[in-house]
């Protein structure tokens, strides 16, 4: 999992896949189906493909079945919210997946919340939210959800632990602070109007950076010792080649903190891994079976 402070993300993803698709197997002889996970995928976003081809693949190789529903850039949002009506009403269809970012004359949030919130394996729906900020169970978004297994994985209790997340995102910093106050953590989240950014973040054990600005995090401004985990995935040039960089000079930090994640092969791995165990979850509940402890895919 860890190799001296480097976290394997693309190491425990796969252990994790592994488990899912030996209780999808179980699963599958109980009810007699099969999990379906529908990819929805608006325009030519070069980075949206990519991550579509990913988790199609990944689908396939726990052995759900992969739905995949490409349209053009133009499609209309009455189009879309009517495809993502039929989905909502396929069986053979256990989870939901709008692929982010959708073209401006969308409405992202109206889209988001026409998925049945029992099908939204990304967890953004506003019943999801709204449970996971209540302590109650609910379907997590699937790279906070990956974090928070990371930072279990190095840090069962995180009592008296300070835990800062850069970044205030639906999508990644807010769902991250309810996850790590959920572990006990004291948790500050910071963002663009945050004064002294530098000095909140020195006082971390743990940083979560989520903000989308190329190696942004100095060591200067890390607390030795302490974990990073960098979601954030941007390509830039240096040395006439395109190459992807966290939020985190990795670099820089390596030395001064005690584990950190890749990028890539960090945090991106993990989120594909969720979004799968998320789909197993909402297909115990479809199926009408009773879902295990799944504790054991966690561990």
């Amino acid at each position: 999992m860890v190799d001296n402070k480097v976290i394997d993300g693309k190491l425990i993803s796969s252990e994790i896949r592994e488990k899912i698709k030996i209780f999808g197997e179980e699963l599958k002889k109980k009810s007699g189906k099969t999990p379906g996970l529908a990819v929805v995928l608006v325009g030519e976003n070069p980075a949206s493909k990519v991550y579509v081809k990913n988790k199609t693949e990944k689908t396939k190789e726990v052995g759900f079945n992969s739905i995949e529903h490409k349209l053009e850039e133009s499609v209309s949002e009455n189009e879309l919210l009517k495809l993502v009506n039929k989905l909502n009403n396929d069986e053979n269809v256990q989870g939901i997946l709008v692929q982010l970012p959708l073209p401006k004359h969308i409405n992202s949030e109206k889209v988001l919340d026409s998925i049945k919130p029992e099908k939204d394996v990304d967890g953004f729906h506003a019943q999801n939210v709204g449970k996971l900020w209540s302590g109650l169970n609910s379907l997590v978004p699937c790279t906070p959800l990956g974090c928070s297994i990371l930072v279990k994985k190095l840090a069962s209790d995180l009592s008296g632990k300070h835990a800062v997340i850069i970044g205030r995102s639906n999508i990644v910093g807010k769902p991250m602070a309810a996850l790590l106050l959920s572990m006990n953590a004291t948790v500050t989240i910071c963002h663009s109007r945050t004064k002294s950014l530098a000095d909140v973040c020195k006082d971390a054990d743990i940083l979560v950076a989520a903000v989308g600005i190329p190696e942004m995090v100095k060591s200067d401004w890390v607390k030795k010792d302490a974990i990073i985990i960098d979601v954030g995935i941007n390509r830039i040039e240096r040395n006439e080649k395109k190459i992807l960089v966290g939020d985190v000079d990795y670099q820089d930090c390596f030395e001064k903190c005690k584990m950190i994640t890749p990028v890539p092969g960090g945090v991106g791995p993990m989120t594909i891994a969720c979004l799968l165990l998320n789909t197993l979850l909402t297909s115990y509940s479809q199926f009408n079976q009773e879902a295990p402890d799944l504790t054991s895919i966690l561990e």
